[in-house]
Order: structure tokens, then C-alpha cells, then sequence
């Protein structure tokens, strides 16, 4: 593990230490309150012991939030309100738990209201830096007077009345993006809340250029493999579905960008029909499957609704990693760690098993042949596929020539040579293969 991992990972602890001194301290003020009655009088000594445990918290948030501060993109007034509130919440939560031990009450005499006041002020500034932390996180309008005032928008009643941006594009966006990318977090200074936000940009150019797919950093950054460095969403963060993609691309290629427009307002929708229908719910299989999973059969209808989970325990027994990524159609996303010694023969039969049902596949230094590898033309709806560092040739490429679905190849670091690029260029389907570290030339 580098300094780099170690660091950020802290950093990403901040939100879960921070609730820490949030109870510790609002704990403290309910047991001085309740100390005011004769009954309750034993619980004094417990604010000490409180607020203790208060403030140390309260300082490791501050650390914590430091380091999460510099490892991402915020606004910088709310974050600065942020830190400065943060500090003092610690600095005086401090202050108090020194005040109320029991050798300086001896010494220092301080009115006991006024300690009760100056707790329930330190709750007060407690919540001013909640609040800010929060419209780091989730935009300067989380918690106000317009979300609280603002209209839900109904549902449209037809394809053909849906608004392609208000209604399909906006709200993809703001369940795959604005996480990242609104109010006071704007990773790369960009920012999801408008139309007009994502034809600025951030720091790589504008996020949306209207019949410009190349252009457009967003739909490259989505369409990424899922290891490249710039894939979008980060973090390991729920991916767009194919449908959304599939609506994003038509939005900004088809429809130039639009928004304000009905489905029927725009010119030759029907290509896109299906999957704005999909995404608003208005195709619903008989068989109560759900939106999500409509939308990828509507794109590949060849995936089982069904595959062998027995085959399923095998191979994860045997060190390999299973993830179900959809439960019907049933999509799977098989992961080979590197180096592990498991030789092809051991695991074929299991993977030949789940081959229609594999849409993601990784076996990447493995020491694998073009033998070994001769079970891939089985993977008929494979999409992405790694198997650099593996040590074969160009007549691997001669069993990926007719997956229809596959998109993405990764061979870096194999024996393969133009030869083995020119067989994939045959496949229509396939958009990006690497071959860093390989025989082939390399462009530029």
C-alpha cells in the first residue's frame, strides 16, 4: 500500500469520525441539563468524561477532514466555514472539558448557567458546521428554504410528452454525478446542476459540446474502461447503465443538447424511444421485471434470466472473484487476481458454464497462453475484457473477432503485434484496445 492509498483512505474517514464528537457533545449537554435535578445530581461528574471524548474526537475529525479537503475539488468559502467552524468546535469543547474537571472548578469558579450556556452555544456551532459540511457534499440548496419550497416534477405521461433533458438527461445526471460534481463539491470544477454548468465545463473543457461526441468530456469520461484513471463515476460509485449512456449519447449527438423540449418536439426520436421509455418506466415486462434490468435486455436480449450458481460457488472457492451485476438478466463481472497460481484447466469447465452470462472479464497476469484462451469465443456477450500481462499472441485476437457485444480489449504487456489489431478492427463492435508495452505502433 503506497502513502498516496493510505492517505486518501483516511481522508475518507472524516465522515464517519465526525459523528463522533456530533452525539459525544449533545450527549454531554443533555447530562448537564438532567444534573440540574436533585435526582439526576451523580450524572455532573459524567460531563467531564463526555466532553473528554468530545473533544478528542472532535480533533481526529479535524485532522481527518483536513486530509479529505486537499484530496478533492470543494467550493472554498463553505469550505473555509467549514474548517474555521470545525476548528473552534474543537478548540472550545477543549476549553469546556478543562473547565469542568474537577481541580479547576476548585481553583476557577465558573457560574454553572453559564457553563450550561456555553454548551448549548457549542451544540449551536456544532450545527452551523454540520450544516456547511453538508453543502460540501450535497450542494449550498440541501438543506433550505428552496428545497424545502421546491415542486416535485411529476412524472410525464408518455414518451412523446417527456422533456428530454428536464425529465430523462437531468435526472440521470444528478443520480450518477451530482455526488461529485454540485454545490460545494465540484471535482475537476465541474459541476452537474444546469445545463448551462456542463456546457462551461470544468478544468478539462466543457462537459457537453451540442452534436459533438468527441468533444464532449462527459460522455468520454463515462464511456472509459472502468480502470482507466479518468472513468467516470469514480470511486466505485454506481456506473450509468447502458441505457443511459445510450440516452446521453442520442441527447447530445441527435437532439444537439437541448433542453426545454418534448420527445415529440425533436426530430426523428423513434431510435431513442425504447430507452426513454424504459428509463420513465412505461415498458414494464409482463414477468415484473424492473427498469433496469428491461433496459439492458432491451439492449441485449441474448443474456440468460438465468445461470449456474453452483458453477458460481466453484470458482469463487478457488480464489476467484464473482460479482453479480444485475440479477435479471443475470450479468456477471468474473475477476481472475493476478498471480494467483490457478492454472486454466482448473477453472474452464465453471467458466464455460457462466460464458453467456459473463459481461465483464478479468484475467490479467495469470500467465495465461492463446490456448488457455481459446474458451473466449464462448463469451458471446462479454463486453470488457482483460488479459494483459498474459503472454500471448496474435492469434488470440482470432477469438474475439465475433463477440458482437465486446467493446473494450485490454493486451498491454502481451506478444500481440499489428496483426492482432488489424483481426479486432473486424469486429464493428469493438471501440478501444490497448497495447501499451506491446510490438504494435503506437500512434503519435
Amino acid at each position: 500500500m503506497t502513502l498516496g492509498n493510505i492517505t486518501t483512505f483516511s481522508g475518507h474517514l472524516h465522515p464517519l469520525v465526525v459523528h463522533l464528537p456530533i452525539g459525544f457533545i449533545i450527549l454531554a449537554a443533555i447530562l448537564n441539563l438532567l444534573s440540574y435535578r436533585k435526582k439526576y445530581e451523580n450524572l455532573k461528574p459524567a460531563v467531564s468524561v463526555t466532553l473528554f471524548i468530545g473533544f478528542v474526537s472532535a480533533v481526529l475529525a479535524c485532522l481527518l477532514g483536513y486530509i479529505l479537503s486537499i484530496s478533492g475539488d470543494y467550493d472554498k468559502t463553505v469550505l473555509i466555514n467549514h474548517k474555521l467552524s470545525g476548528i473552534a468546535l474543537a478548540i472550545i469543547s477543549g476549553v469546556l472539558y478543562y473547565l469542568s474537571t474537577e481541580k479547576v472548578m476548585l481553583e476557577v469558579h465558573i457560574p454553572r448557567k453559564l457553563f450550561s450556556v456555553l454548551l448549548i452555544s457549542l451544540i449551536a456551532l456544532m450545527s452551523y458546521s454540520g450544516h456547511q459540511g453538508a453543502s460540501l457534499t450535497h450542494g449550498n440548496e440541501y438543506i433550505s428554504m428552496r428545497t424545502l419550497m421546491q415542486q416535485v416534477r411529476e412524472k410525464p405521461a408518455s414518451v412523446q410528452s417527456a422533456m428530454i433533458f428536464e425529465d430523462v438527461v437531468e435526472p440521470i445526471l444528478q443520480n450518477k454525478c451530482a455526488q461529485c460534481h454540485q454545490g460545494g463539491k465540484r471535482k475537476g470544477k465541474l459541476s452537474v446542476d444546469n445545463l448551462q454548468a456542463l456546457l462551461k465545463g470544468g478544468k478539462s473543457g466543457p462537459a457537453i459540446v451540442p452534436g459533438k461526441l468527441a468533444e464532449s468530456e462527459l460522455y468520454k469520461r463515462v464511456t472509459l474502461d472502468p480502470e482507466h484513471k479518468d472513468y467516470m463515476p469514480a470511486d466505485g460509485k454506481p456506473p450509468l447503465s447502458k441505457n443511459e449512456i445510450e440516452i446521453i449519447k442520442w441527447w447530445i449527438e441527435k437532439a444537439g443538447a437541448v433542453e426545454g423540449k418534448t420527445m415529440a418536439q425533436l426530430k426523428n426520436p423513434d431510435s431513442i424511444q425504447m430507452q426513454v421509455g424504459t428509463y420513465l418506466g412505461f415498458h414494464q415486462p409482463d414477468n415484473g421485471t424492473s427498469n433496469d434490468e428491461m433496459s439492458t435486455q432491451a439492449v441485449n436480449p441474448d443474456i440468460p434470466m438465468q445461470t449456474d450458481t453452483l458453477a458460481m460457488a466453484r470458482l469463487r472457492t478457488k480464489g476467484l472473484m464473482v460479482r453479480l451485476m444485475l440479477n435479471k438478466p443475470v450479468m456477471l463481472d468474473i475477476t481472475l487476481p493476478a498471480n494467483s497460481g490457478v492454472k486454466m484447466s482448473e477453472i474452464s469447465n465453471d467458466l464455460m458454464a457462466l460464458a453467456k452470462n459473463v459481461i465483464w472479464l478479468n484475467l490479467s497476469g495469470n500467465n495465461f497462453t492463446d490456448s488457455d484462451l481459446h474458451i473466449l469465443k464462448s463469451f458471446v456477450n462479454l463486453e470488457k475484457l482483460r488479459i494483459e500481462n498474459n503472454p500471448v499472441t496474435d492469434d488470440v485476437s482470432n477469438n474475439l473477432e465475433l463477440l458482437k457485444h465486446l467493446e473494450a480489449v485490454n493486451l498491454n504487456k502481451t506478444k500481440i503485434t499489428d496483426v492482432a489489431v488489424a483481426n479486432l478492427k473486424k469486429n464493428p463492435s469493438i471501440k478501444r484496445v490497448y497495447t501499451w508495452g506491446t510490438a504494435v505502433k503506437q500512434p503519435g
